[in-house]
């Protein structure tokens, strides 16, 4: 299993929009992992749904822990943890 710590960068945090991109690329990308997030409260919640990742109320400048378990764990954390820090524009100019 790979972690890495990210830095929630998006102004107005992880809301729908972002979490459907997350969720989304999950999916389609690493269909055979298991994503994991813990917060800086110590929750732990797996990633398997965009109401659980927006439940999280992750806005700008929240820490948390990407947790991968898979085939390709080193790509997977890569890709997911930089969605996490992207600063999203909805919509894209």
């Amino acid at each position: 299993m790979k972690e890495r710590v990210f830095t929630v960068k998006n102004k107005a945090g992880i809301h729908c929009r972002p979490s459907s991109v997350i969720l989304n690329t999950i999916n389609k990308e690493f269909p055979y992992h298991s994503f994991y997030l813990e917060t800086s409260d110590g929750q732990e919640t797996e990633l398997n749904s965009i109401l659980t990742l927006i439940s999280l109320g992750l806005s700008v400048g929240s820490k948390a822990i990407l947790k991968v378990d898979g085939p390709d764990e080193e790509k997977a954390i890569k890709r997911i943890g930089d969605l996490f820090e992207n600063e999203f524009d909805f919509p894209p100019r």
